[in-house]
């Protein structure tokens, strides 16, 4: 259970609210779930639920699976969303399903993606404002095309360089694309954006583990204004 939260661009803490009206705030968030692991651990199953108190409901259903064939390894990772409102609903009816499927196959260093999803219902899928690590299936740098009635589909690319013999080194790359959109601005809204992320671990040495991250993304949306980012990330683990 959560009753505050500290924003990135604040040192206080705040009250809680969500994506949809940041400005409508809450006296809590609570969740809780379950997950299973079986054949072999390559098959997991989780559901969860979780409530914005006074504002929404949300229960997720969710499915991760690996096989084997031959030199290559097929996964899926299926999820269902059920939102509702909560209590007194401070920002209206909620009301919406979200289904998605993120699908990959691997070989060798190289991954490929294919990511499905849809959103149905009166309202888009809900979260909790200044949350990240989002759950959905086409979650993006910048977005994860979740306007209410949107269908979004994905490609996506990653290359391990240890089966080249340089291992640390991680390239990503990406292509989002979502349309049918139902915003303030209107219905049928169009959106795509395209992410690319280098990154390299040092493998030993005195800063052995240190990783730099550079990734860029650019977003353009016929709904709000266009988007291009690009951030250096550095990290360093510290053993206490």
């Amino acid at each position: 259970q959560y009753t505050a939260v500290s924003l990135r661009n604040s040192s206080d803490m705040q009250h809680l609210s969500a994506w949809a009206a940041p400005n409508v705030t809450s006296d809590g968030f609570k969740y809780m779930g379950a997950e299973y692991r079986f054949n072999e651990q390559q098959t997991l199953v989780g559901a969860w639920h979780s409530q914005l108190e006074d504002i929404y409901q949300q229960s997720y259903l969710n499915l991760l699976h690996k096989q084997q064939f031959g030199d290559w390894t097929l996964g899926a990772n299926l999820g269902y969303f059920i939102d509702k409102e909560d209590g007194s609903a401070r920002i209206g009816n909620v009301q919406s399903h979200t289904a998605y499927g993120l699908f990959s196959a691997r070989l060798g260093g190289h991954t490929l993606y294919l990511g499905l999803q849809k959103v149905s219902g009166d309202t888009g899928w809900m979260s909790v404002y200044g949350s990240s690590g989002r759950t959905l299936g086409n979650d993006m740098f910048n977005g994860n095309f979740s306007n209410a009635d949107e269908r979004s589909w994905q490609a996506r690319y990653d290359y391990d360089f240890a089966a080249a013999g340089i291992p640390g080194l991680l390239l990503m790359t990406r292509y989002g694309h979502g349309d049918n959109a139902t915003t303030k601005a209107g219905s049928d809204g169009k959106e795509w954006e395209r992410d690319t992320e280098i990154s390299y671990t040092l493998q030993s040495g005195p800063l052995k583990n240190l990783s730099v991250r550079v990734n860029n993304a650019t977003n353009r949306r016929s709904f709000n204004s266009d988007f291009d980012q690009t951030r250096i990330i550095i990290n360093y683990p510290l053993s206490l």
